[in-house]
C-alpha cells in the first residue's frame, strides 16, 4: 500500500482537499514507473477513483489498468499545523507497477482557518496560491507544497 502525502504552508486556511464527486471527479495525475523493468511511462497517467476497470483473470477491479492501480478511499484533508507536517492525502495500492511523481493540476477546495469562507477552485499548479478571506479581513495562502509518494 502506498501514500500520497503533501507537506504545505497553509495561512488562513484548513482543510485542503481535492473537488471529487460522482458528478465533477478529480483525476490524479502520476508519473509511472514499470516495477519489473523499471521503464518510465512517458506520459503523466491519470486516475480516477470513480473509474474502474474489471481485470481480466481477476475477480477485482483496478481505477488504472496499465497493470494495476487502486484507489482505496476517498482523499483525506490536509490539515492547518504549524510548523507544516507531512500528511497523507491519499492511499492506494499498485502492482506491476509504480506512482513516483504527483502533479496537482485538477481544482482543490479549503476553508478558513477562523471563518466559514469557503474557497473552491483552488489550483495547485504552481506550488502556491492566494486569495483573501473578506470575514477575516487578511490575505490566505498555500505556500511551500511538496507532494511524495512513499509506503502508507
Amino acid at each position: 500500500m502506498l501514500a500520497l502525502t503533501l507537506t504545505a504552508e497553509l495561512i488562513g486556511v484548513t482543510d485542503l482537499v481535492p473537488v471529487d464527486t460522482p458528478e465533477d471527479p478529480y483525476y490524479f495525475t502520476f508519473k509511472v514507473q514499470c516495477t519489473s523493468c523499471r521503464e518510465i511511462h512517458p506520459n503523466w497517467v491519470s486516475v480516477s477513483r470513480f473509474e474502474s476497470n474489471e481485470m481480466t483473470g481477476s475477480r477485482g477491479e483496478a481505477n488504472f489498468r496499465e497493470s494495476t492501480a487502486t484507489i482505496k478511499a476517498p482523499a483525506s484533508s490536509y490539515h492547518h499545523v504549524s510548523p507544516p507536517k507531512r500528511q497523507n492525502i491519499l492511499e492506494f495500492d499498485c502492482r506491476g507497477l509504480e506512482f513516483i511523481e504527483f502533479k496537482a493540476d485538477g481544482e482543490w477546495k479549503a476553508k478558513g482557518l477562523e471563518t466559514p469562507t469557503v474557497f473552491p477552485d483552488i489550483t495547485l499548479e504552481e506550488g502556491e496560491w492566494y486569495d483573501y478571506d473578506e470575514k477575516a479581513g487578511e490575505e490566505v495562502s498555500i505556500k511551500d507544497v511538496k507532494w511524495e509518494i512513499g509506503r502508507a
